[in-house]
């Protein structure tokens, strides 16, 4: 099992930098930044940029993997956003992930615009996708579509990770499933919307049964953001709890989030260390 911590980009510099380099120093795996505008959750707090933030993050980090949770159509064009993945891979020396997904919440409308409906929120993923591989591995791309254009898209000088950076596709329904499998080095999945705990997990294990099916029996990294039911990391017991059965749905990692002072994600950053030194440690060996 591997372990990941999601650090929101709320926080000025001098007070984020700390958590960044701490979330290293504990040993986490990976660490990750949501890519909105703004986040339905926390509409009146502050709110920075990802690139900006994952960014400075690579220069005061050395080796944990550091990514979007997740990169999305609803504001993002695959050519502008290749321009900010290769100076992040670069920066960080090859330790970028992308995530992508569909995209939702306010980011959907921000910009102006009707929402998509589920069906083409998937068709503009599949082309986001499709048309930002291309870009991530060839140069001058010509490519037209019914949600985007390039027009001999530059895209020198390449990834420092080769073939092109790793995509953790977040994906629920049937296409993108096979989207994920088709584009991704891994899939992530933060659940179904439910009412209760145990019919998330129950949620949560028919989609990995479904992953199961479109592998076929082929290895995939599958990531679980623990926290869309019940944070975590409320206590050490609730980690390990959530952990454990995460580990028996056949996810090979976890992602939780970094303790606010209050609201959403409440929690201390006590117990955080106190995972890091004793549930994590337990689970690598």
């Amino acid at each position: 099992m591997r372990f990941g911590i999601a650090i929101l980009p709320e926080y000025r510099w001098a007070d984020a930098a700390p958590r960044w380099r701490r979330a290293e120093d504990l040993g986490f795996d990976h660490a990750w930044t949501y890519d909105h505008l703004t986040w339905s959750g926390l509409q009146d707090a502050p709110w920075y940029g990802t690139t900006p933030t994952l960014t400075a993050a690579a220069l005061v980090t050395s080796t944990i993997r550091l990514g979007t949770f997740v990169t999305s159509p609803n504001f993002r064009h695959p050519l502008t956003l290749t321009r900010d993945i290769l100076a992040l891979d670069d920066v960080s020396n090859g330790r970028f992930v992308c995530g992508i997904g569909a995209g939702g919440g306010i980011d959907t409308t921000i910009l102006g615009g009707d929402d998509l409906g589920p069906g083409q929120k998937v068709d503009r993923l599949a082309e986001f996708t499709e048309l930002l591989d291309k870009l991530l591995t060839t140069d001058r791309v010509d490519f037209e579509g019914e949600y985007f254009e390039t027009r001999n898209g530059r895209t020198l000088p390449g990834c420092v990770q080769r073939p092109r950076v790793p995509f953790v596709m977040a994906a629920n329904g049937p296409r993108s499933l096979r989207l994920a499998v088709r584009y991704g080095a891994g899939w992530v999945t933060t659940g179904g919307k439910v009412d209760d705990l145990d019919t998330w997990y129950a949620a949560v294990a028919d989609l990995s049964h479904r992953m199961d099916d479109v592998l076929a029996g082929r290895p995939f990294d599958r990531y679980l953001s623990l926290d869309s039911k019940q944070y975590s990391l409320t206590s050490v017991a609730a980690f390990e709890d959530a952990v454990g059965r995460a580990a028996e749905l056949g996810f090979t990692d976890v992602i939780a989030h970094w303790p606010r002072a209050e609201g959403v994600y409440a929690g201390t950053e006590d117990t955080l260390e106190q995972v890091a030194a004793e549930v994590i440690p337990r689970y690598r060996s």
